[in-house]
């Protein structure tokens, strides 16, 4: 929301009642109040007849500060009133209270309130001011119609730049931008969004959490050019500033309490493919589909049943198409037998032709119209209904149609939609519909999710999801939903997933080749490359299949290359990936994340880092044509290995097995045997690649199982022209490959042999290795 005209005027039907100096404060064990006036108090009588600002800080974990604004702090607010949040108390805290200030401290970060005009409010880390508000910048906001608004205003620096806000498909730098946190299903090529998270971090280093399910309006760097502005409808407002040495400590932070990614199953890792959406297909199509990637030698680890496995207007119906399908179980046996993994496609909508329907409205499983009656629209599927999942019981009726499917051997589910949500209906347990239209994805995924949990085990569920709101990084993986089949559209996609990652979300993916139209075999090939080279990959499209004989022959071999190259690097990724869970950063990384002392990263949209150690940059044009940035350091190219001097951009023409896929130095980057699927045994025969370890550094690798624990570590540490290696742990025989040497003096404890990519070092016995480098 806008509510002033220019800097010096308010727009007609609003006034703003900021703080104008501090009248009371009164200090708790582990928080602080204080009140403050809207106007200078001459007397007694200024006392009467005029309101206060009440503002609560504190703090639920170290380095977070919850700041809490009232009006009239009795106005009841239908739930869900906030986010699930894991950490609610109050942490310990270090409070300072004297003439001219009170601040509060949580581990390092520290709000400070002066308590004379103009009351400041000031966030720092250690001795580092971040951000903070000050005259005119807090507001309540009452308007003529009644409606009531609360607004803050944070200072933003010369050269601050703000990211996230959700899975964005606008420029990456929010700065200059309105963002309206309202989920809505407006593909990838406009400024709505599929998952929305009032949640932005800046390159600063640190980050501001609105806790308000419901509309959040954002101007960042717009309405107000030097001020992160954000407003929510109501007498309260609540938001939490976010601190951290680094930007990864400040994700770390935000994901500890809104919830850690889970960890998805390695088997998800590897390809995905998909009937598509309308076309047509039988069991045979989708046997000849299998048979032949398998007969091309194209690794397939899950096969996706979209809309259609169900009967038109029937969505959701949960029960198989039997004039396509008729025997659904043997099919399923049929395609699991051959190592694969099953997915279908699902939406939180019941057609009125489905025979879920009568049962839904009998049980009271749908929303409902003021007036008592099943909300429907022909939007999407004729006479649809929603389930309301926050009636329990139809939370249970619906997991189990989907236990049903489950038990006939289907592993996941792709949950569509959810963001088209009504704001005229009733809920079940009463919450606001205006609150609930965001957090309806929330429900609907965890419904989803904890079913398969439950059915699979932990470790074992994995989403295919388009909606989100802040917390749903709990339930992976995530995709960038309906984008075109276009260069333009690959680069917004890709500008969603990093927006997303910067949200707290761990795992994306994208429909490889684009859904809408078809593809240019030029375009499949160059977006096989991409998704490949991404969390997780999905052969998905609209109107036309996407397997790769229908473009050329060149697009199959460019698939086979891609796909063997993802899954000999499962070592390295699924290790990744369970740090990903654990620390609750994304797997594909901004570059700003990673090096956030270089200025050259902070717009940096069309290039990533795939986990910490790998720099991809993906190509978007028919040309070949790459021009991307290394930062400082060594970099080797992986494919070609080739070392080159980082610190500035370079312009290269690739062709399609290639492109910018570049190793930092003091890299240990552990390389499976395996390149037929995700989940194997990736200590056995594992080969460590060391990329340009400088003198007196040291490189580590860890090498997971397929639940993600620690198997086996090597570590090499280099002081001179000695290399020393320490390992820890069990594998079935492992090497190291020095990437860029091509020489060595002496081995002691192993052996050595020249490959093409470098020399090659075979323990013979022990846990270490010495190795001389020749001068």
């Amino acid at each position: 929301m806008k509510f002033t005209d220019g800097y010096w005027m308010t727009r007609k039907g609003y006034r703003l009642l900021s703080p104008y100096e501090v009248h009371d404060v009164r200090v708790g064990a582990r928080s602080i109040t204080v009140y403050a006036t809207h106007r200078k108090l001459e007397n007694r009588g200024n006392t009467l007849n005029e309101p206060l600002m009440t503002m609560e800080f504190s703090s639920p974990m170290a380095d977070v500060i919850r700041a809490k604004f009232y009006h009239h702090k009795g106005k009841l607010r239908q739930g869900p009133s906030s986010f699930d949040l894991l950490h609610t108390g109050n942490a310990d805290v270090r409070i300072e209270n004297n003439d001219r200030f009170v601040s509060l401290t949580s581990g390092d970060t520290t709000v400070t309130v002066t308590k004379r005009h103009p009351v400041q409010i000031t966030y720092a880390y250690r001795s580092k001011k971040l951000t903070g508000s000050g005259t005119r910048s807090t507001a309540y906001v009452q308007a003529e119609d009644g409606v009531h608004y609360f607004r803050e205003q944070l200072s933003l620096a010369v050269g601050e730049t703000v990211y996230g806000l959700g899975e964005r498909f606008t420029p990456f730098v929010k700065n200059g931008q309105v963002v309206e946190i309202w989920n809505e299903d407006g593909g990838t090529a406009s400024e709505q969004a599929y998952k929305n998270v009032p949640f932005y971090v800046t390159n600063r280093g640190y980050g501001v959490f609105v806790n308000h399910p419901e509309l959040v309006s954002f101007e960042i760097g717009s309405e107000a050019v030097s001020k992160a502005q954000f407003s929510v409808q109501g007498e309260q407002l609540e938001y939490y500033l976010i601190g951290g040495d680094t930007l990864k400590a400040v994700l770390g932070n935000y994901t500890s309490l809104t919830g850690k990614p889970a960890l998805p199953p390695a088997w998800s890792y590897g390809l995905w493919l998909t009937t598509s959406f309308t076309t047509d297909y039988d069991e045979k199509t989708v046997t000849g589909f299998v048979e032949g990637m398998a007969a091309r030698d194209l690794p397939l680890a899950v096969f996706h049943f979209d809309c259609f496995w169900m009967k038109e207007y029937e969505w959701c119906s949960f029960e198989w198409d039997e004039r396509v399908f008729p025997d659904p179980a043997g099919m399923l046996s049929r395609l699991k037998a051959r190592g694969l993994n099953i997915c279908v496609w699902i939406n939180p909508y019941i057609a009125q032709r489905s025979a879920l329907f009568d049962e839904g409205m009998a049980g009271g499983y749908l929303l409902k119209r003021p007036d008592g009656s099943v909300w429907q629209w022909d939007l999407w599927q004729y006479g649809m209904g929603i389930v309301d999942f926050t009636n329990p019981a139809a939370r249970r009726w619906f997991q189990d149609k989907l236990a049903a499917l489950l038990d006939m051997g289907v592993d996941s589910f792709k949950t569509d939609f959810g963001e088209r949500i009504p704001t005229d209906v009733v809920y079940s347990d009463g919450s606001d519909p205006m609150q609930m239209h965001n957090y309806y994805t929330q429900l609907y995924n965890q419904t989803v999710f904890e079913l398969l949990e439950e059915k699979r085990g932990k470790g074992e569920a994995v989403l295919f999801a388009r909606s989100a709101t802040a917390g749903g990084q709990r339930f992976p993986v995530h995709w960038g939903g309906d984008c075109e089949a276009t260069y333009e559209s690959m680069a917004e996609s890709l500008r969603g997933g990093l927006s997303l990652g910067l949200s707290g979300f761990g795992f994306w993916s994208h429909d490889i080749g684009g859904f809408e139209q078809s593809s240019s075999p030029d375009l499949y090939k160059r977006w096989v490359q991409f998704g490949l080279l991404s969390s997780h990959s999905r052969l998905h499209g609209s109107t036309s299949y996407r397997v790769p004989w229908l473009y050329d022959e060149e697009a199959v071999d460019v698939l086979r290359f891609f796909t063997k190259l993802k899954l000999r690097l499962m070592p390295y990724l699924f290790g990744q990936a369970a740090s990903t869970s654990e620390a609750g950063l994304p797997l594909m990384r901004a570059m700003v994340l990673e090096f956030g002392d270089d200025p050259a990263c902070d717009y940096l949209d069309r290039q990533y880092m795939l986990g910490d150690s790998l720099l991809v940059a993906p190509i978007f044009n028919s040309e070949g044509q790459s021009f991307y940035y290394l930062p400082r350091g060594t970099w080797t190219h992986f494919l070609s290995g080739e070392q080159v001097q980082g610190g500035g951009w370079r312009n290269e023409r690739y062709d399609y097995f290639s492109l910018p896929l570049y190793v930092r130095e003091n890299r240990l980057i552990p390389v499976g045997s395996e390149d037929t699927r995700p989940d194997y045994d990736y200590t056995d025969g594992v080969t460590l690649h060391l990329f340009a370890l400088q003198d007196r550094s040291t490189a580590s690798a860890l090498v997971p199982d397929t639940e993600g624990k620690i198997r086996f570590s090597v570590s090499a540490s280099r002081r001179g022209n000695e290399i020393k290696l320490e390992s820890e742990g069990k594998a079935k025989g492992w090497s190291l490959v020095l990437r860029g040497i091509s020489a060595v003096a002496s081995v002691e404890d192993g052996q050595a042999e020249a490959t093409e990519l470098g020399m090659r070092i075979v323990p013979s016995s022990g846990d270490s290795v010495v190795i001389r480098l020749s001068d």
